[in-house]
């Protein structure tokens, strides 16, 4: 059965969970990477101060004059704002460290939690053809996140493999059940991704059996792996589908996308 709330258009997810260092970032930039692979066309929106999705993408700082702070609080033609990567048909929409106020800024905005969703839904963006839009949240549930929920289909959640990765988890979902009674009801869970997986490790194995008895099946088949191959890409400024195409990464990176794209036709 097809996904009710899928629009005509480009799906859009976001890759979101309030604590920092769980694969967040790494999951966006490969996801992304994984979809053009299977001939997609793909839109990173890069929410996140930090900007380290943008850097992952080899966007210089220098090169970076338009991003995610314009396109949420000026009006600026996407045309200004979208940029290429070196992979054909996978674009972004960059950040830098001005994103960190826009919080302050949206505030006083009667619209201030919409700003994303309508930005992604100008008219303009269907001359990109986009198959998918992937938002990289930041490390805590501040106003932009929640524009990000307000803005996508599905959210995503990369979890660490390591102890206390659940804790969190309660916070996130009571985040999207609160966007769904306020903002966009149809907003589902895309999955929850285990990130950072040793098999050799009890610990790993502990996590994964919690997440699969508490969550069931919102928790993907598919687990990425802790591979030095993942660790090592961004430095270069790829994707590790690029970076090593043969890494245990890389085909992890593959599976997920595969899932996902089989989970939306059913």
């Amino acid at each position: 059965m097809s996904d009710p709330t899928r629009p005509t258009g480009p799906k859009i997810i976001a890759v979101a969970n309030q604590k920092g260092g769980v694969g967040k970032t790494t999951t966006t930039i490969n996801l992304a990477a994984a979809f053009v692979e299977m001939g997609k066309r793909v839109l990173v929106v890069d929410l996140d101060p930090q900007g380290n999705a943008s850097t992952g993408f080899g966007i210089a700082l220098d090169d970076r004059e338009f991003t995610t702070y314009e396109l949420l609080l000026e009006d600026i033609s996407l045309d200004r704002l979208v940029q290429n990567t070196q992979q054909d048909g996978l674009f972004i929409i960059p950040a830098t460290v001005d994103l960190s106020s826009a919080d302050i800024e949206l505030i006083s905005n009667e619209k201030r939690s919409f700003l994303l969703h309508d930005a992604l839904r100008q008219l303009q963006m269907d001359d990109f053809a986009l198959d998918y839009i992937l938002i990289d949240c930041p490390p805590s549930l501040n106003l932009l996140t929640v524009n990000a929920m307000i803005a996508a289909h599905s959210v995503l959640v990369p979890l660490q493999s390591e102890f206390f990765a659940l804790e969190g988890l309660s916070q996130l979902m009571m985040t999207i059940r609160e966007v769904r009674q306020s903002g966009n009801t149809d907003l589902r869970i895309e999955g929850v991704v285990l990130t950072m997986y040793d098999r050799r490790n009890n610990l790993s194995q502990q996590v994964e059996q919690d997440a699969r008895n508490t969550l069931g099946e919102v928790v993907f088949k598919t687990m990425i792996p802790r591979n030095v191959r993942v660790s090592e890409a961004p430095s270069f400024a790829m994707p590790v589908l690029s970076y090593d195409s043969q890494s245990k990464g890389a085909m992890a990176y593959r599976a997920l996308a595969q899932e996902i794209m089989d989970n939306n036709i059913r």
